[in-house]
């Protein structure tokens, strides 16, 4: 018999050996505690498993991807927001929050272990092409996305302007799949929109929270002001936006709060405990706010529609909200890769924790029409609490819905595809009847305001 070992199999030997003496260090210095001889035992197998894979399997396999698929598999089953990046997903979520990438421009989740998107980005190929949210992508580019990751099909779907991506859609009510032909584009995402409905009252629109979203909402209601003097009131639209970067959301609601709380994190650990609190403002904003929001609401526009709730700066206007009420820590590893793991819940300055639960808004008007400005056929709205291996709500029992499925009118005919492209979603006041409900509401609290009590 050869006494001979191959370099990977003497690193695999040395690498167990190590991962052995470790936890035997931690073993003996933690008092040979009844979890620490579990958590001891189950390493032992791990390294077991993973010899008797490098050894036997069918193929030979890298011993790398093995111990990769074993962190992504121990964080999946964590929550949907945790997870593994290797070093190629690390960068692309980099490239995310800067602003600026090629692609398709769609928001994805995972749903029942299926890839489905939460919505589209406006103006974006996958806008205009006509995906929906709600819409199940079974293959990209002919791969199945069956067991497939969030991040590795971001990456599938990203690349380079000009070039086509084909993906296959089955949605609700189609009894068969079809095939989308896209043809990537640059996809900057300005994060913040704005324009006058009608003299006196303004409307701001953020898609997600960026770099500069709280930059941009400054210039925005600059802009306002100057185009309306007085600005008598503001509708600011959070609707389908799916979050972004926490710092910026508080940023934004900073622009409206003076004094106190506006979020606060709790976690395990002390340096995850941390209170964000409002500074008195370069230029106030004597106005009226109305706050519109959805179910695609979610995180950073909860944490928003919250503090300006709670801290009574403005109606909340709109229908339940998704309620990712946590908060993700991304920590780069040695080797490049890193991990996206949910490290604490976050609570507005009242107290409330929204995880599975959502924003309710003061004054409900269910969602009528989808980003394509269709009213929407009746369909099951999907949240945070219909993800599998959600976080419970640890302050109270998750609240009812305050909506019914959408829709119960006669569908609207369908509207050809350059109206389609033409329209501002959430913004057309003819159709979009929360918005509708928005101004009316400003221009009676106008009519009030003036109104003297004897």
């Amino acid at each position: 018999m050869s006494i001979k070992l191959s370099r990977k199999k003497i690193w695999l030997g040395v690498s167990i050996v190590l991962i052995v003496a470790l936890f035997t260090c931690l073993y003996n210095g933690l008092m040979a505690s009844a979890a620490t001889r579990e958590a001891y035992e189950k390493l032992k197998l791990f390294a077991d498993v993973l010899d008797i894979v490098e050894k036997n399997y069918v193929e030979e396999v890298k011993t790398g991807d093995l111990i990769y698929g074993s962190i992504k598999g121990m964080l999946e089953t964590l929550d949907p927001h945790s997870s593994f990046m290797t070093p190629d997903d690390f960068k692309e979520l980099q490239v995310e929050t800067k602003g600026i990438f090629s692609g398709i421009g769609i928001e994805i989740t995972l749903k029942d272990g299926i890839l489905t998107i939460v919505s589209p980005i406006e103006g974006t190929p996958a806008y205009k092409a006509g995906l929906k949210a709600g819409d199940r992508i079974l293959k990209i580019d002919g791969k199945t996305t069956k067991n497939m990751s969030l991040t590795e099909a971001v990456k599938k779907m990203r690349g380079p302007r000009g070039t086509k991506v084909t993906i296959s859609i089955l949605r609700e009510g189609w009894t068969e799949v079809k095939d989308f032909a896209l043809v990537r584009d640059v996809i900057p995402i300005h994060s913040v929109k704005h324009k006058t409905l009608e003299e006196g009252y303004g409307y701001v629109r953020i898609i997600n929270f960026q770099d500069k979203t709280s930059q941009d909402l400054k210039s925005a209601l600059d802009d306002l002001e100057q185009q309306n003097k007085p600005l008598k009131g503001l509708i600011l639209d959070l609707r389908n936006n799916p979050g972004g970067l926490l710092e910026q959301a508080v940023k934004v609601a900073d622009e409206f709060i003076e004094e106190g709380i506006i979020v606060y994190t709790d976690g395990r650990i002390k340096s995850q405990n941390v209170r964000f609190t409002a500074h008195e403002g370069e230029k106030p904003h004597p106005y009226p706010v109305i706050v519109l929001v959805n179910e695609g609401s979610a995180s950073a526009s909860e944490i928003v529609a919250g503090a300006l709730q709670d801290h009574k700066k403005a109606i909340i206007l709109g229908a339940q909200t998704f309620g990712k009420g946590s908060v993700q820590t991304v920590i780069p590893l040695d080797d490049g890769s890193g991990l996206r793991l949910t490290t604490a819940r976050y609570y507005t300055p009242g107290g409330r924790s929204i995880q599975a639960k959502g924003i309710t808004p003061d004054i409900i008007v269910a969602s009528q029409f989808n980003l394509h400005g269709e009213k929407m056929k009746k369909i099951k709205i999907l949240r945070e609490k219909d993800l599998e291996h959600h976080i419970k709500n640890d302050r109270e029992e998750a609240a009812p819905e305050t909506q019914p499925d959408i829709g119960e009118e006669e569908e609207k005919p369908d509207m050809d595809k350059d109206q389609k492209d033409e329209k501002d979603a959430g913004a057309t006041l003819e159709e979009d009847i929360q918005l509708n409900r928005a101004l009316q509401i400003l221009k009676s609290w106008e009519i009030f305001s003036k109104v003297k009590v004897n």
